[in-house]
């Protein structure tokens, strides 16, 4: 019985191995793209010795159930995700997510999508960043009440240059220090001549596709496959269509474009994992739905991850300043670091979890070291700061944020100088004034004709409950006039009102 058994556990598995899609490389034909109406020629390669005759490999930490302890799954399509990637006996999933280029830079919206490919990754799958160069220029009415601005051609080649970089750079530098130990075996994700790509991630560009297929080639293979009535009952369309904005023909079929996207990279690519937020369910079954109905297979799996909010439920990733945006070209290192350091205490275990890959084991010492009356206060928020920013800007990044954030404490004994207020100037208000206008002026007339106060009792008011700062001295009497030596290297002062409000005064 024990025998047979395990012959049928045996013949279960490599069945399923096979109903996989063929695990060649991403571009068939040693580089060449397959003609769109290949999709519909689809082939499994039984021959294939490799999938066929896989060898164990050690325990693969299962990557669905570590998201869900951590907070990081909505929903999946089908339960059988989580036996796929945790089977010895099967090739580890490869598995995308997208991000439309909408901007130079990724926000901190699309932070999790990362952290669900890192976690593939730290699992031994494979992962792919798709950039939307071609789906966005259509634009994603999910969460949207109303049609997003339509982008030039050359804004978007540029945004999607800028996100490329971007993604390379965090996944890059986290590639050498991937925990080999997981289980994986090292494979290509390209083809072999491809040299400058690490074999567990890759960036792409669907528009690299789309741009050889016509209407007619898609209303043809693909849009005859969709039924009205189902792309109508997705959610995103429903509150669109009932909303006083309405929704155009465009948007309406974004979700069979997005669909589509999977179908393709599921029959050439061998991906047959898509992620995104809650708010992409929509999409992804769109494109579970095509795979199922045009190649006539199982194994495509979808799984969302909930949005990043507060526990009051606002999104979090909004400033007063506008988006916290991820390129330390758009945002400094030592603003992203700041804002994650002023985290409420009731998000900032759950921003742990889920923004972090500290293990539960240590978040769940610092959630219990919250409680205790010797808590240093924002000690966690630290912790969650300098993670994440190291996670997305690097040792350098951080270091960079480190220094500033002491640098610039008021009260800071940390002797300033003018790189470090430069490397904070575009995050902070500044202001220019002349030299002849700085020198030997009330320290209270200036902080009121840059406007950090709105007027001299204020200022003055401020200066009783020591509250003003020059250069993170703190001023104890209000007829304090800027002497020569309180200009930072000839050229900057940097005033601050508490510990929150500064002023950069550039001297020209």
């Amino acid at each position: 019985m024990a025998a047979a058994a395990t012959a049928a556990a045996t013949v279960a598995a490599a069945a399923a191995t096979l109903l996989r899609p063929t695990t060649g490389g991403f571009l068939s034909r040693k580089g060449h793209r397959l003609p769109f109406t290949s999709l519909c020629r689809f082939s499994l390669h039984s021959s294939s010795r490799e999938t066929l005759e896989a060898q164990p490999r050690h325990p693969i930490p299962n990557v669905v159930d570590i998201l869900q302890e951590r907070g990081l799954i909505d929903s999946v399509t089908s339960e059988n995700l989580r036996s796929v990637c945790s089977n010895p006996n099967l090739s580890p999933v490869t598995v995308y997510c997208g991000f439309d280029p909408t901007a130079e830079s990724l926000h901190l919206g699309n932070l999790i999508g990362i952290i669900v490919l890192s976690w593939f990754r730290k699992c031994g799958h494979k992962v792919i960043a798709l950039i939307g160069g071609a789906t966005g220029r259509v634009g994603d009415p999910s969460g949207k009440s109303i049609e997003r601005p339509e982008l030039d051609v050359e804004t978007i080649e540029n945004n999607c240059a800028g996100i490329r970089a971007l993604i390379y750079g965090i996944l890059g530098r986290t590639c050498s220090k991937r925990d080999l130990s997981l289980g994986s075996i090292k494979k290509a994700i390209l083809n072999s001549d491809s040299k400058d790509l690490d074999d567990s991630f890759v960036v792409l560009d669907n528009f690299d596709w789309w741009k050889d297929i016509t209407l007619l080639d898609f209303l043809r293979d693909v849009g005859r496959y969709a039924r009205v009535g189902s792309m109508v009952s997705k959610e995103s369309v429903k509150k669109r269509l009932t909303s006083e904005e309405g929704m155009s023909y465009t948007e309406f079929t974004y979700q069979l474009l997005q669909g589509y996207d999977f179908l393709y990279m599921f029959r050439n690519m061998s991906v047959n994992v898509q992620i995104g937020g809650s708010d992409q369910w929509g999409n992804i079954t769109a494109g579970t739905d095509l795979i199922r109905k045009i190649l006539q297979v199982e194994g495509a799996y979808g799984l969302t991850f909930p949005l990043l909010l507060k526990s009051d439920g606002s999104k979090f990733g909004k400033s007063e300043g506008g988006a916290i945006w991820l390129s330390p070209q758009m945002l400094s290192p030592y603003r992203f670091y700041q804002y994650f350091f002023s985290v409420s205490d009731v998000d900032v275990v759950r921003f742990l979890k889920i923004l972090t890959f500290l293990s539960l084991e240590e978040i769940q010492e610092l959630e219990e070291a919250m409680k205790q009356p010797e808590y240093v206060p924002n000690a966690a928020q630290r912790r969650l700061a300098e993670e994440v920013t190291l996670f997305i800007h690097g040792e350098e990044g951080l270091s960079e944020a480190l220094r500033a954030t002491e640098a610039l404490k008021p009260g800071a004994e940390t002797e300033l100088d003018s790189d470090i207020i430069e490397r904070i100037a575009k995050d902070v208000p500044s202001f220019s004034l002349p030299y002849d206008q700085v020198l030997n002026a009330f320290l209270v007339d200036i902080s009121v004709t840059s406007g950090l106060f709105g007027s001299k009792s204020a200022a003055r008011r401020l200066v009783k409950q020591g509250g003003l700062y020059l250069n993170n001295r703190r001023i104890d009497y209000d007829d304090k006039k800027i002497e020569e030596f309180d200009i930072v290297n000839g050229k900057l002062l940097l005033l601050s009102a508490g510990k929150k409000n500064k002023m950069v005064i550039r001297i020209s």
